[in-house]
């Protein structure tokens, strides 16, 4: 049995997951149990740096380079900190699982860049500071292997979730929206496009909140059909999977051009259509999938959209043949599941083992993940 600990740092920028778990096992035998877990948020000025990196208009290699090790130092202090408040010995740590801040993912090549990706929160600072073992930079391995170096979590997903008998999705709901759909002994896995990330960007906009609480503002709104449109028109929705996607489509630019646009609607009614956007596309693509495999038994949810409402309820109502339910049915937390599932993956890598579910990612071949900083202590 080790005590581990996951650190995760979402697209949606409400800040980082850190979970404490005991794990043994490997593989179909692995076994974690959670201790401890916190929310934690960023210091503002360290928000504010963030987002300036990744704004390809205020981003510069100094500032990501300088970043890179900032955050580094910031997760490893929030780690003491989590350690401190539940009177666990950092002596006791085994090993560190960081999935990273990511700046940039470029799921797709181009004419001009090659498939690649880029999180920081350098692991070497982690592993001095922390004094153990490390695992961070998950996603270039795939990549390497051909593959879009996403979703990762879909490993975990296969790993806990194939022993229920019926055709079951786990769904995420963070700053993206993704799924791991298991069928027939097959894994499907890919994004489904925006979740948090533009109903955030928006009501920190127009009603300076973080969120939309419980979906309250979205319930008061109604639909503004031409923005709507114009964003469920983007090639994106109708791309096959897997398929994979970020802030490069559906960030922060991207939703300020469309508050400019419609800026004589009311702010109620751009959250409405945005939190519709999010609804529909979801609905969308488990459609497309019901029409592939057939009925869809179970969709359980996680995330940060799981608290709100107005997106379950409407999903639920589009998908009525399908139960709809949160992870904490199966004795998980929507809140903290993709930190305990890197906790999973930086273990595999530990033991050796690959971690990417090539049905998900498109890789060409099974991979070991992340690398690997050792402290040493003289």
């Amino acid at each position: 049995m080790k005590l581990a600990i996951g650190i995760m740092s979402g697209t949606s920028l409400d800040g980082i997951d850190i979970v404490v778990a005991k794990i043994k096992g490997t593989s179909i035998t692995t076994e974690i149990d959670l201790v401890a877990c916190e929310t934690l948020d960023f210091k503002p000025e360290l928000l504010l740096k963030i987002k300036e990196v990744i704004d390809i208009k205020t981003s510069n290699v100094q500032k990501i380079t300088s970043l890179n090790f900032e955050l580094g130092d910031f997760f490893a202090e929030k780690v003491l900190e989590v350690l401190e408040k539940n009177k666990i010995n950092l002596s006791e740590i085994d090993f560190v699982a960081s999935h990273g801040q990511t700046i940039w993912h470029q799921a797709d090549a181009t004419k001009d860049f090659v498939k690649s990706t880029l999180q920081i929160g350098e692991g070497s600072v982690l592993a001095e500071r922390l004094k153990t073992t490390v695992v961070s930079n998950f996603r270039a391995a795939d990549i390497a292997a051909y593959g879009n170096g996403a979703p990762l979590v879909s490993y975990f997903d296969k790993l806990f979730f194939s022993k229920y008998n019926k055709n079951i999705s786990l769904h995420n709901l963070g700053g993206i929206s993704n799924l791991t759909l298991l069928v027939k002994g097959n894994s499907i896995s890919f994004d489904t496009g925006p979740a948090n990330m533009m109903i955030n960007y928006a009501m920190k906009v127009l009603f300076n909140k973080d969120y939309d609480c419980c979906g309250s503002v979205a319930k008061k709104g109604k639909i503004i059909q031409a923005m709507y449109d114009e964003v469920m028109s983007l090639d994106y929705f109708n791309k096959p999977y897997p398929k994979t996607t970020g802030r490069e489509i559906f960030g922060d630019n991207y939703t300020q051009k469309l508050i400019d646009k419609y800026v004589k609607s009311s702010k109620e009614d751009i959250i409405t259509t945005l939190s519709l956007i999010t609804i529909d596309s979801i609905i969308n693509e488990y459609k497309k999938l019901e029409n592939e495999f057939g009925l869809i038994d179970e969709i359980v949810f996680s995330g940060g959209g799981v608290h709100n409402e107005f997106i379950i309820s409407k999903i639920k109502e589009g998908l009525v043949k399908t139960e709809i339910s949160k992870i904490e049915k199966y004795g998980l937390s929507s809140d903290f599941k993709e930190a305990i599932a890197f906790i999973v993956l930086g273990n595999e890598t530990l033991n050796f083992l690959p971690g990417n579910d090539i049905s998900s990612t498109g890789a060409k071949k099974r991979a070991i993940l992340g690398q690997v900083n050792y402290y040493f202590e003289e």
